[in-house]
């Protein structure tokens, strides 16, 4: 039987710090627009910090951009990569309105 010979593209040592980095940065920044988004719905800070969650959500989108430029990804994988970029600036959204919209149902059948 012939062995399985799994090709993989290599990463230039060049490209190694700059890939740790975005990924991270992909990661990092995220939480950070979670976190402030979550804080502003929950009314522990002011909407004046919104802004700054969108910002965070920028960088992450761009990080994520720029990590798949460095691992050479075909046009296709990237254009799936902002595409999810974009489903994370919704999600939150999303789970906020259906959150508060199942408070309101559930809270008069409570009462």
């Amino acid at each position: 039987m012939d062995p399985t010979v799994i090709i993989r593209p290599e990463i230039a040592l060049d490209d190694f710090l700059p890939i740790f980095l975005s990924s991270s940065f992909v990661l990092l920044f995220g939480v950070f627009y979670v976190g402030i988004y979550a804080l502003v719905k929950m009314g522990t800070i002011r909407s004046f910090y919104m802004p700054a969650a969108y910002l965070f959500w920028v960088a992450q989108t761009y990080s994520m951009y720029l990590l798949s430029s460095l691992l050479s990804n075909d046009p296709f994988t990237t254009k799936v990569l902002i595409l999810a970029m974009f489903g994370y600036l919704v999600v939150p959204h999303l789970y906020y309105h259906l959150n508060v919209r199942s408070e309101k149902r559930y809270e008069h059948s409570v009462k």
